[in-house]
C-alpha cells in the first residue's frame, strides 16, 4: 500500500487475520479515535465469527448441537450470516457460507499462516448437494444442517470494512477509508474522491481508480492464500458445486459497488464462474476488472480507463 498523497489525509497501517490493513481520514485529530473504532470492532467481529478461534461464537455453533428450533444467534453474528446468505442469494449460490466443512477438509482449517505444506488427501467422488438453500435465518434464530458448517470468510471481511468506515466518519465527522486486506469501503459527508491502486502481486498490471464516498472495492485472487493439500496446489475460492478450488481462469477480479460487501460478491463470484463471469457482470451492469490468467484485462461496465483529478489518494 502506498502512502496517502493528498494533504489533508492521515493513515494507519496494521495487520489483521492474516491480511494488511489501512485506516485513513481527513482529519489529522480524528486517527486514534478511528483506531480505536477499528481495533472494538475488529475484536467483536473476530469474537462472533472466526472460524480458527475455538471460543468464537461461530466456532461453537458449528461444533455445537443443532436443536430443530433453531439456534439463537447474538445480534452482531445474525448480522454478518444475514450479510452472506443475501451474498449467496444474489449470486445464485456462487458464494456460499457453508463452505466450512470442505475448507477443513482441504486443509484449510487454521489461520493462513500456520497452514501446513502439504495437508490432507482428498477425494471427491460426486458434486456437492448447495448448502445455503438448506439455511435459515429468522431473525436472530438460525436453522443449520448438522452436515454443515459455516464459513463467513467470503464476505465478513467486506462487511466489516463497510461497517467500520460508516462508524468512524459517523463519529468523528471525518471521512474515512478502510482497507481490510483489499477490501476497501468508504465513507464521509463531502463529495471526495478516494484515489486507489488496484493491483493484485506486484508485476500484476496496476491501474489507479477514483471511487466515491460511500462507496466499496473489492478485489478476489486466486494467487493469494494458497497452500497445498494432496500435493496439489490449493486457493482458498472454493466452487460450492464440488467444494474444491475454483479453476483460476482469472489471477484476479475486481469490483466497484455501492458497498464492499456487494462489490466482494460479484468478485468472488466472478471467479467460481470463470470464463461465464464477464457476461453475468455486464448483465447486472457491474463495475469490473478481470486479469487472465496471461495478465490481459477485460472490463465491464462503466470501469475507468483514466482516473479524475481533484483526487485523494489512499491505496489499499
Amino acid at each position: 500500500m502506498a502512502s496517502p498523497a493528498a494533504p489533508d489525509l492521515v493513515h494507519d497501517d496494521f495487520a489483521i487475520w492474516g491480511v494488511d490493513a489501512r485506516l485513513v481520514v481527513s482529519d489529522a485529530g480524528a486517527l486514534t479515535q478511528a483506531r480505536r473504532i477499528a481495533d472494538a470492532a475488529l475484536a467483536a467481529v473476530t469474537a462472533a465469527t472466526s472460524r480458527f478461534e475455538p471460543g468464537s461464537e461461530l466456532s461453537r455453533l458449528n461444533a455445537g448441537e443443532r436443536p430443530a428450533g433453531g439456534v439463537e444467534l447474538s445480534p452482531l453474528l445474525a448480522e454478518f450470516v444475514a450479510v452472506a446468505l443475501a451474498a449467496a442469494a444474489d449470486t445464485a449460490g456462487d458464494v456460499d457460507p457453508t463452505l466450512g466443512g470442505d475448507l477443513d477438509r482441504l486443509g484449510y482449517d487454521r489461520d493462513f499462516a500456520a497452514l501446513p505444506l502439504d495437508g490432507v488427501t482428498i477425494t471427491v467422488t460426486r458434486p456437492r448437494r448447495p448448502g445455503w438453500q438448506r439455511v435459515s435465518l429468522d431473525g436472530r434464530t438460525l436453522t443449520l444442517p448438522d452436515d454443515l458448517r459455516l464459513d463467513l470468510g467470503a464476505t465478513a471481511k467486506a462487511h466489516a470494512a463497510d461497517r467500520i468506515a460508516r462508524r468512524i466518519a459517523a463519529e468523528t465527522g471525518a471521512d474515512a477509508l478502510v482497507s481490510l486486506g483489499g477490501d476497501i469501503a468508504t465513507a464521509g459527508t463531502t463529495g471526495r474522491l478516494w484515489e486507489v491502486l488496484v493491483q493484485d502481486l506486484p508485476g500484476d498490471p496496476a491501474q489507479q481508480i477514483a471511487i466515491p464516498n460511500g462507496a466499496g472495492v473489492a478485489t478476489s485472487s486466486t494467487q493469494k492464500r494458497r497452500w497445498r493439500s494432496d500435493g496439489q496446489a490449493r486457493h482458498h475460492i472454493l466452487d460450492p458445486r464440488f467444494g474444491l478450488p475454483a479453476d483460476d481462469v482469472w489471477r484476479s477480479v475486481t469490483v466497484a459497488a455501492g458497498t464492499c460487501a456487494r462489490a466482494n460478491a460479484l468478485s468472488t463470484a466472478s471467479i467460481v464462474r470463470g470464463l461465464a463471469a464477464p457476461g453475468w457482470l455486464r448483465g447486472l451492469g457491474a463495475d469490473a476488472r478481470l486479469v487472465a490468467r496471461d495478465g490481459s484485462i477485460v472490463t465491464t461496465g462503466r470501469w475507468p480507463a483514466d482516473l479524475p483529478s481533484g483526487t485523494g489518494r489512499a491505496d489499499g
